[in-house]
């Protein structure tokens, strides 16, 4: 189950059309599947505000930077951008259940 809806991704990045909901839709799915294998664990419903905002972050960046590689640009990830904030999140032992 996504953390973030078309309707809020949409307003995140500023659309207003109906044009590119599969396609968002699709981006949404692929932060998430991204940041879950990050993390190590799944996300659900009660996921705190600032991974559903890094499902966003992840998902406008993708929906952006739709190729591997940028070319010509100068690009600078943010501070307490994306990896950050899975760094104060991520599952680094236990088993993969979440059990210790």
């Amino acid at each position: 189950m996504a953390i973030v809806t078309l309707e809020d991704m949409k307003s995140h990045l500023g659309i207003v059309d109906d044009a590119d909901d599969d396609l968002i839709t699709a981006k949404i799915d692929a932060a998430q599947a991204w940041l879950e294998a990050q993390l190590g664990y799944e996300l659900d419903e009660t996921a705190p505000a600032d991974l559903v905002e890094a499902v966003r972050q992840q998902c406008a960046h993708l929906f952006e930077n739709r190729e591997a590689t940028v070319v010509g640009l100068s690009i600078t990830e943010t501070p307490a951008a994306v990896a950050d904030t899975i760094r104060n999140h991520r599952r680094y032992w236990g088993y993969p259940d979440g059990s210790e």
